[in-house]
């Protein structure tokens, strides 16, 4: 089979710039579209999904096991769990039994409310949750009114870079707290939360409740989930139930399943809008080119011939947009930060997913010059000589 030279593809490219944009364009819509989704949803799951731990449980209110904003555990809990179980973790005197407040509070940024997730941790919180690290600064004092805040909730707070949050203040329920240091996690949930020192948070929330109590175990020294599915099944009279906190975390991303079915389905639709257009445009370009699809298979070009340079022209039109796309999408959308009620997590621009998008502006190509390389070789070929432009 005699096939059209490339040239003669990329030579027709250029016969209508107004509508070779509008078809560019088009696609590169299409396709960022299609990559802002993925990394939606691969920047939501990589963030709940690393973190937590199998080896830390969370004590929980009892009918609190899906929020544990809404748990309430009294303070005492706390020093009965470290007295009465065994096979938690230590190190240096240091007890693997973390108390902690999860609360979110009202936060003026630039005249604008925005909820912050809030920490109140004492020492121990930095045993149990071995992946936490300080990037800068140091640890905030008890008594003294200073905030650890997570990489991820700097941007929040307006910051370009983590390091500028170091010496700020802001005010936490008309109390006034000084940032004192800048934290990583892997990536991790935490990175969105700022942490208190646990006294000062109970003073300024005027609390007398905790959220949660962390038990970190130690499988070495006979530590098991069994023993604290135990403990809080015995003690009813402190109202507590278990969970692990991967558990806790993977029932929280089922949680916000629909919330990630809504936006792809959003970017879907407009998605499918610009592909309409996109379709329409190239239909227009194909379908008044029949006297010359007519005049080359005169010339001994056979109908595959044609509808593979046609289909060429597509496709070369189609990953124009791609590029286009992909290049945008890895420059400005790439680690873009979104918060949501539990913190905040960044879109990825994956390999896979930049792979993804050049796959659909091939897919758009091909499919969208279907139906008008159909519409040019359908007629016999005098009457196609005959069609007017």
């Amino acid at each position: 089979m005699k096939l059209l030279p490339i040239e003669y593809a990329t030579r027709n490219l250029g016969r209508s710039p107004s509508r070779l944009i509008l078809t560019v364009f088009g696609s590169s819509l299409v396709v960022l579209l299609i990559m802002i989704a993925a990394g939606f949803m691969v920047g939501m799951d990589a963030t709940l999904n690393v973190s937590g731990s199998d080896k830390n449980i969370m004590l929980l209110g009892a009918g609190s096991l899906e929020s544990v904003e809404r748990s309430e555990v009294k303070m005492e809990s706390s020093g009965i769990v470290s007295s009465s179980i065994k096979g938690y973790k230590t190190k240096a005197g240091v007890e693997g039994v973390s108390p902690e407040v999860h609360i979110q509070i009202p936060i003026d940024i630039q005249g604008e409310d925005r909820l912050v997730l809030i920490r109140g941790v004492e020492p121990e919180a930095f045993l149990v949750h071995e992946r936490v690290e300080i990037e800068y600064g140091s640890l905030p004092r008890a008594g003294h009114n200073e905030l650890l805040v997570g990489s991820l909730a700097t941007r929040t707070l307006g910051y370009g870079k983590p390091k500028d949050a170091l010496g700020k203040t802001i005010l936490l329920d008309d109390d006034s707290y000084a940032i004192t240091g800048v934290m990583v996690a892997c990536g991790g949930i935490i990175e969105g939360e700022i942490w208190a020192p646990l006294s000062d948070l109970l003073v300024t929330t005027q609390r007398d409740t905790l959220s949660c109590i962390v038990v970190a175990i130690d499988e070495e020294s006979g530590g098991t989930r069994s023993q604290l599915d135990g403990f809080a099944a015995s003690r009813v009279d402190l109202e507590l139930a278990a969970i692990s906190e991967r558990e806790y975390y993977a029932a929280l991303a089922e949680f916000y399943k629909p919330i990630q079915l809504m936006v792809v389905m959003t970017c879907l639709m407009i998605a499918i809008g610009g592909l309409l257009g996109g379709f329409n445009s190239t239909y227009a370009a194909f379908a008044s080119r029949v006297r010359e699809v007519g005049t080359l298979q005169t010339l001994g070009y056979t109908r595959s011939a044609i509808t593979f340079s046609l289909i060429q022209e597509s496709i070369l039109t189609a990953s124009t947009g791609a590029i286009i796309a992909s290049t945008i999408a890895l420059v400005a959308i790439d680690g873009y930060t979104i918060r949501f009620s539990m913190g905040t997590f960044t879109l990825l621009i994956t390999t896979e997913i930049v792979t993804l998008g050049i796959a659909s502006g091939l897919a758009l190509g091909v499919i969208g010059a279907i139906a008008p390389v159909i519409r040019c070789l359908r007629l016999p070929i005098p009457q196609s000589l005959r069609a007017s432009e």
